[in-house]
């Protein structure tokens, strides 16, 4: 039987750590096709631009990372490259995450405490084509299609969206704070406002900071 290309693959992870033992996890994998790990970037403008230069077959991508979060850094592959197909792997189960997640083209969605042999198995299905989805997290996504479905008929705006912690640290953004003049001001952890200002991005659907102040004030949110 001739031997079979390996699967190439992206990881994009902001923590060394992780990234160091998805690596050994996936190397030390004896299935078959192999895997190859040709790439690691630690923030999304990193993996965006890793992907173009080495064309992965799979960009495992986390959802939290600087620069450019993972929904992002997701859309910009799947819109550049069609033929890397993008695999989210986080701790995150948010709505909104899964959501975005595959509505920017990601292929398939795990939680990182997913065992080693699902994610090989995972890998491999969504390298021949499939799409893949953690049972406990297609529930909220069904759930989730629901819910913004009904909030479509009921002409809900975005406003709702947003809990009333994002809205205070969006009108600060706006007001162009830091992220730790952010955390100063509303008594957090400047990991915390991090996370808030991805929530904001992704549910916003901006680009970036200033992108979601611009949109925060056309629509009457600050």
């Amino acid at each position: 039987m001739p031997e079979q290309r390996p699967i190439r693959i992206l990881i994009c992870e902001d923590q060394t750590l992780m990234r160091e033992g998805l690596k050994t996890i996936l190397e030390l994998d004896n299935d078959a096709p192999p895997f190859e790990i040709i790439g690691e970037a630690g923030d999304g403008e990193e993996a965006v631009r890793l992907a173009g230069r080495l064309s992965p077959d799979i960009a495992l991508m986390d959802i939290q990372m600087p620069k450019q979060n993972g929904v992002q850094a997701t859309a910009a592959i799947s819109a550049t490259l069609p033929a890397t197909r993008v695999i989210i792997l986080t701790t995150f189960d948010n709505d909104d995450y899964v959501f975005e997640a595959i509505k920017a083209g990601a292929m398939g969605y795990l939680l990182k405490d997913t065992p080693a042999n699902e994610l090989a198995a995972t890998i491999r299905r969504v390298h021949q084509g499939e799409s893949f989805i953690q049972p406990k997290v297609a529930t909220k996504l069904l759930m989730e299609f629901g819910r913004r479905g009904s909030a479509a008929r009921g002409a809900s705006s975005e406003e709702e969206e947003l809990s009333q912690r994002e809205l205070d640290v969006l009108k600060l953004l706006a007001q162009g704070a830091s992220n730790r003049d952010i955390a100063g001001r509303l008594v957090l952890a400047e990991g915390t406002i991090k996370n808030h200002v991805s929530s904001i991005l992704i549910k916003l659907h901006a680009a970036n900071r200033t992108q979601a102040a611009n949109m925060a004030r056309e629509r009457g949110l600050i």
